[in-house]
């Protein structure tokens, strides 16, 4: 979950009946830097229930309280920072493909939906719990037709002073799904309310959304829903999801964007998976895309070399510092993307990467077949 922070000043008009002068669209400041985070050892397994393949999405609202699910309908909470986890429920036939939290107590997770998994058969896109997953409730989205499933939710936070007056708003984005159709919600009230987003023809499929401001956000998408012929594709809306262009798209087939990170309001990066092998292209390099101008252009990054790697998820604690959860280990940058070291230590089949910040510095946390976290904190100077 990022967090904006806007400053309205509403400036009274003087004459007739009076008013209130135009203000023009708030821009966010841009944030001091971090200091720089370096680990205290190795990725550390957490007591996870065991899982017969990869799990998807997990999320932490503070740095205690956390949440993971997974393709059997499970759902699991931490209240002590991952040293164990409680199962909250079960539903069979439901694939938590996505998690996201508004605070500990508000959250959403998102059903992958069926026909992508056997005994995948619960069609309700999206469930909400407003007591920390104790228990959950279908969300009526509208506009359904073609809508499958989630495989993302995107959550931004806007602390704002409107004259004088505090505003505390959330907007949720919920989109997917691998394998197609492509389809995208947005609320801007936490959830009350939505409505469906258009999208640009060549999004077949969205695998994550990411919004910045309300205004500027992109979805990381697959150009057609058969993976063989499907390129990686990315499409930026800068009018909140009305218009869309498409900034970036992979020139090789059995590829698709997978996941997203922005440590920064500028730099971005993104994960082309690759679905092909050494049967089917003889090309087995392998890349993540990054920006460096706020998502207005994209350039590949060579990642490896290797025809069974397949790229899942990325996360990025600074501009330079990050990693790519793979199959069958992930990789670590510390300058930008420029090289990569393998760390078999992460999860195999990463596909969440989440940074959760604290006091002294940082847990970066990774789900896939299992759970594990690595500790942060700052660089000695």
């Amino acid at each position: 979950m990022r967090r904006v922070i806007w400053l309205f000043l509403v400036v009274a008009c003087g004459g007739g009946s009076g008013g209130v002068a135009p203000t023009t669209p708030p821009t966010a400041p841009t944030p001091p830097p971090l200091p720089a985070l370096v680990s205290t050892g190795d990725w550390q397994v957490s007591p996870s229930e065991p899982f017969r393949g990869k799990q998807d999405d997990l999320v932490f609202p503070t740095s205690k309280r956390g949440f993971y699910g997974n393709g059997d309908g499970k759902l699991f909470r931490t209240d002590d920072g991952g040293a164990s986890w409680q199962k909250l429920f079960e539903k069979p036939g439901t694939f938590i493909r996505a998690v996201g939290f508004l605070d500990d107590q508000h959250g959403f997770v998102g059903n992958l939906g069926p026909d992508a998994f056997p005994n995948v058969t619960d069609t309700n896109l999206l469930y909400r719990t407003d007591n920390g997953g104790t228990t959950w409730s279908p969300v009526a989205l509208p506009d359904l037709e073609g809508a499958r499933g989630v495989c993302s939710i995107d959550i931004l936070t806007i602390d704002a002073v409107n004259a004088g007056h505090p505003n505390h708003k959330q907007i949720v984005h919920v989109g997917g799904r691998v394998g197609g159709p492509a389809s995208l919600f947005r609320s801007d009230d936490a959830g009350a309310s939505w409505k469906r987003l258009p999208l640009p023809p060549k999004v077949a499929m969205i695998l994550d959304v990411k919004f910045l401001t309300p205004s500027l956000g992109f979805v990381f998408a697959g150009s057609d829903p058969d993976v063989a012929t499907s390129h990686g594709l990315i499409a930026r809306t800068q009018d909140a999801g009305l218009t869309w262009q498409v900034v970036y798209e992979s020139t090789r087939p059995f590829e698709l964007m997978w996941k997203a990170s922005f440590p920064s309001r500028l730099v971005g990066y993104a994960s082309l998976q690759n679905y092909s092998d050494a049967t089917e292209t003889p090309d087995p390099h392998r890349y993540v895309v990054k920006t460096t101008d706020g998502g207005a252009t994209w350039k590949e990054l060579p990642l490896v070399e290797q025809a069974d790697v397949r790229q899942l998820g990325i996360g990025f604690v600074d501009d330079q510092h990050g990693w790519v959860g793979a199959m069958p280990h992930g990789f670590e940058t510390t300058d930008g993307g420029a090289t990569w070291k393998p760390v078999p230590s992460m999860p195999k089949a990463t596909n969440k990467i989440r940074i959760v910040r604290n006091p002294t510095g940082a847990e970066v946390w990774a789900i896939g077949l299992d759970i594990r976290h690595l500790t942060l904190v700052p660089k000695s100077p």
